[in-house]
């Protein structure tokens, strides 16, 4: 038996057992302290060393290319059959022509989706950052149609109606008068205690289109489409700020007018002040 050992080569097969053993450790030994000091080459990741791990993608197998590719002629699938033809599977609910578990079974319960209005949902942090980089003037009412200029959202974006939030309600800066189709307490709250006011209009699929597409509609006159009665108590609310709300109409009827305001406000005080006199 030869052993390899740097600068000569060594018959081991005439030694004694124990010095075979002991030549064998120690080349074992300055092998491995060679391969621990020795210096490792760091190799970086490029696109052009980016690859696959080995075996991490396996090659398809190709159906159809003869005997001996093992799965030649049928293919896999066997001679004739509805399973062999092309688009013949079956489905899984299929139970050999007897009527299917599943058309056995009672139905149960409803499904109001057909009926759903899902609102584009916008937080009063939008409104103020929109505000902020110049794509919105809060001096004046800002409508669904003001907010979809200043490029929040598409017009095929929206389908029923844009509900305001009040998330970021404390960013804002200054009185806002937003005209739109839905909004929450919360946020009604915040705009008023910064000054401003909200009203709450319906708008059916035809008034959105005529409000947000008004080229298309140039030359027709559509009247704005009542509230349906499932949103009556809605649009009827002061706490929403409905439009059909005496209230608001009121507030419509003096936008504009500062002298009729004004007068208004000094009835309405006196009015106040008589009814707590009276209490």
């Amino acid at each position: 038996m030869w052993k390899a050992i740097p600068g000569r080569i060594l018959r081991t097969g005439s030694l004694p057992n124990r010095l075979q053993t002991i030549i064998a450790s120690r080349l074992s030994t300055a092998s491995t302290i060679k391969q621990e000091g020795s210096p490792q080459i760091v190799e970086f990741v490029r696109l052009n060393n980016l690859q696959d791990n080995p075996g991490a993608v396996k090659k398809k197998r190709r159906v159809g290319r003869g005997i001996g590719s093992s799965k030649g002629k049928t293919s896999g699938r066997g001679h004739k059959g509805q399973k062999s033809r092309s688009g013949g599977s079956i489905p899984p609910t299929f139970e050999g022509g007897q009527t299917k578990f599943y058309k056995l079974l009672p139905k149960r319960g409803m499904n109001n989706k057909r009926h759903e209005s899902p609102m584009f949902p916008l937080n009063l942090n939008t409104i103020q950052n929109y505000i902020d980089m110049g794509r919105i003037d809060a001096s004046q009412r800002i409508t669904l149609r003001e907010l979809q200029l200043a490029g929040i959202y598409k017009a095929s974006a929206v389908k029923h109606g844009v509900k305001l939030l009040a998330d970021g309600k404390e960013n804002i800066k200054q009185p806002l008068d937003l005209l739109i189709s839905r909004a929450s307490e919360a946020a009604i709250d915040a705009v008023e205690q910064a000054g401003g006011q909200v009203s709450t209009v319906h708008y059916n699929r035809l008034a959105l289109r005529v409000l947000l597409r008004p080229h298309r509609y140039e030359d027709k006159y559509i009247r704005q489409a009542r509230p349906p009665p499932k949103w009556q108590p809605y649009y009827t609310n002061w706490k929403t700020r409905g439009y059909l709300h005496p209230a608001v109409q009121l507030r419509e009827f003096l936008r504009g007018k500062p002298d009729l305001e004004s007068r208004f406000e000094e009835v309405r005080k006196k009015q106040d002040d008589s009814a707590s006199i009276n209490n």
